[in-house]
């Protein structure tokens, strides 16, 4: 693909917030990450949080698992290793998991969620489908759909391909 050449910047006329679906993307998704944070703020996960343990458990990271590698975890979250480690530091000290060595290649490290860790995740899923029934109320009857589905498509390679840009992974 071609780069597009900039246009001349003396004539560029400034780009209207209300139009730009950057914009209203960002200013979306901090408003529903500070509405499912307070809903499922009992189970004592951040939604983020509760994204990484429910892929953990989705996983095999129950507890007496095996548990995913990072490598596999951080693939499946389009994170990189370094941004999931960083993540995972709060929830092993707070005792939501655990990270073992693979018994097989002691440089591989795989995450298991705890007891603890695995009942908290079970009061998040309560939680996370009380807050998304009552979106679904708050949008309509197919709006909630709609979101999740143009969302998805968005968050997938082939629209990032089909924009000319490449992932950073």
């Amino acid at each position: 693909m071609a780069k597009q050449v900039p246009p001349d910047v003396d004539s560029v006329e400034p780009f209207n917030l209300m139009n730009c679906t950057h914009t209203a993307m960002r200013q979306a998704s901090r408003q529903l990450t500070q509405v499912y944070d307070d809903a499922i703020a009992p189970a004592g996960l951040t939604s983020s949080q509760a994204m990484l343990v429910s892929r953990l458990d989705e996983m095999g990271g129950a507890p007496g698992g095996t548990g995913p590698s990072l490598q596999a975890l951080a693939k499946r979250l389009s994170i990189q290793i370094s941004a999931l480690t960083h993540a995972l530091r709060p929830l092993v000290r707070d005792g939501v998991l655990e990270l073992h060595a693979d018994p097989k290649d002691g440089r591989i490290k795989r995450a298991v969620l705890t007891e603890q860790g695995m009942k908290q995740t079970r009061q998040m899923y309560a939680l996370w489908q009380a807050v998304n029934l009552r979106m679904d109320e708050v949008l309509g009857a197919n709006a909630g759909a709609e979101l999740r589905a143009l969302a998805t498509k968005v968050a997938s390679p082939a629209f990032l391909a089909a924009m000319g840009a490449s992932a950073r992974d």
